[in-house]
């Protein structure tokens, strides 16, 4: 209804989303991301008691979507402290309480699973709705074991954040990308490596021209079953993943 309070409310919140690509508060979210970075500003924060390594706004924004969404099974490559998996458990722990579904799980891939931290995960509340897979995301046994897994899931969200050089993400979207729903997401982070200045990497194997945005826009190039949501990146200004919320709109 064209005088409904809560339509209007949305609306105008998306009018001021639109407003922010270019803008002046758009360049000083920009001058943040690169001032954040080098002093590790994602590394201080964590989801009930285990560090999650994500800025702020990408942890809100994933609420948003999950809750969107409902999906009944999160793959998610890269597990590190655990952290991210304990938060995606935990928000399909709410949407089952708000009608999504009930026994919804949280898959993770790593190529190493330190010792301390599958203690930590495997002994924290959360953990009901998680499951682990110790290897490498591309390897061909580990991505059997995660359609093995997918097997009558009916609302799949796939989230990349292992090894970010564009070769490994690229292999990794080629792999999974067929594992996601239409109207789910395939969100791919930290493509704002692109956008730092190259010094940023020098200890890494990944930099400017080879990391996951460019593994993103030569996977769109392949397929239309993906287009980048670019209103949530406008929305949250301050992201490691610009370009890498992608829709599945197919």
């Amino acid at each position: 209804m064209a005088n409904d309070p809560i339509q209007l409310f949305i609306e105008g919140c998306r009018q001021r989303v639109c407003s922010y690509a270019g803008s002046d508060l758009q360049k000083a979210a920009d001058a943040f991301m690169q001032a954040s970075t080098r002093p590790k500003y994602s590394y201080n924060f964590s989801w009930l008691g285990r560090p999650i390594i994500q800025y702020p706004q990408d942890i809100i924004a994933m609420q948003e979507i999950l809750y969107e969404v409902k999906p009944d099974l999160i793959i998610e490559t890269g597990i590190a402290h655990g952290g991210s998996l304990i938060f995606h458990a935990s928000m399909l722990e709410l949407n089952s309480i708000c009608g999504g579904p009930e026994n919804a799980q949280v898959l993770g891939i790593d190529i190493e699973i330190r010792p301390h931290n599958r203690k930590a995960i495997e002994a924290h509340p959360m953990f009901r709705r998680i499951s682990m897979i110790e290897g490498s995301s591309i390897d061909e046994g580990t991505a059997e074991q995660v359609y093995d897994f997918a097997k009558g899931k009916k609302q799949i969200m796939v989230l990349l954040d292992s090894m970010h050089t564009h070769e490994h993400v690229l292999e990794e979207l080629k792999l999974y990308s067929p594992l996601v729903t239409k109207g789910s997401y395939l969100v791919v982070f930290d493509t704002i490596i692109e956008d730092i200045p190259e010094d940023f990497f020098s200890d890494r194997p990944w930099g400017k021209g080879n990391n996951p945005k460019t593994a993103v826009w030569e996977f769109l190039k392949t397929t239309d079953r993906f287009e980048i949501d670019k209103e949530i990146e406008n929305k949250l200004l301050i992201t490691v993943a610009p370009d890498g919320y992608l829709r599945c709109v197919k």
